[in-house]
């Protein structure tokens, strides 16, 4: 009884210690930032393409671009489809990196329109950081593209059966030990 008691707290332990260890922590982090950044960035894609040629007039052909109504679409494609790739996970860099060029052409259209100033920068500034940490930490382990990675890395697969081998002869040790056990002390 008192093997089976002291199994039981381990595997407790070793529950709670995944659920507060800084690995498992990082990897809600990252899905927390990736989904509030595509959510809270899809809209602009969106109210782009509600009236293209405003966003072309307003926003592009300031900088004096060539094809300022492509540009415009190809803006608005990259924050819708950059937001969902975020949200989902699948592709996380090729979305981050197509929200960190369509918000590196804003931060340049606010400076020179508007200078250096905060309130238009401060917002740019997050998305910019957001798709930046994304892009050189990866999406983490909460996405699709981890979900892929590990059906087809073989490293990855064997890892995961030796260690469910592992737990399986833990856990036949201790049922074997317990069932050896008599009421009497003797065995």
């Amino acid at each position: 009884m008192q093997e089976a008691l002291n199994f039981s707290t381990l595997k407790f332990f070793v529950v709670l210690r995944a659920f507060l260890s800084k690995p498992f922590l990082a990897d809600v982090g990252l899905l927390v930032l990736r989904v509030f950044t595509g959510v809270l960035l899809i809209h602009h894609g969106y109210e782009k393409l509600a009236n293209i040629e405003n966003f072309a007039d307003a926003f592009v052909r300031p900088l004096h671009l060539p094809f300022p109504i492509t540009l415009s679409y190809i803006a608005a494609f990259s924050e819708i489809g950059g937001s969902w790739l975020l949200i989902t996970g699948l592709l996380t860099r090729f979305g981050a990196l197509a929200i960190f060029g369509t918000i590196s052409v804003a931060i340049y259209h606010a400076i020179i329109t508007s200078g250096f100033n905060i309130y238009l920068l401060e917002l740019l500034g997050l998305y910019v950081g957001s798709a930046i940490a994304i892009l050189a930490i990866g999406p983490g382990r909460f996405a699709i593209d981890e979900l892929i990675i590990r059906r087809f890395d073989p490293d990855v697969r064997s890892q995961a059966d030796r260690l469910e081998a592992a737990f399986a002869s833990t856990e036949r040790a201790t049922s074997d030990s317990s069932a050896a056990v008599v009421p009497d002390g003797v065995s």
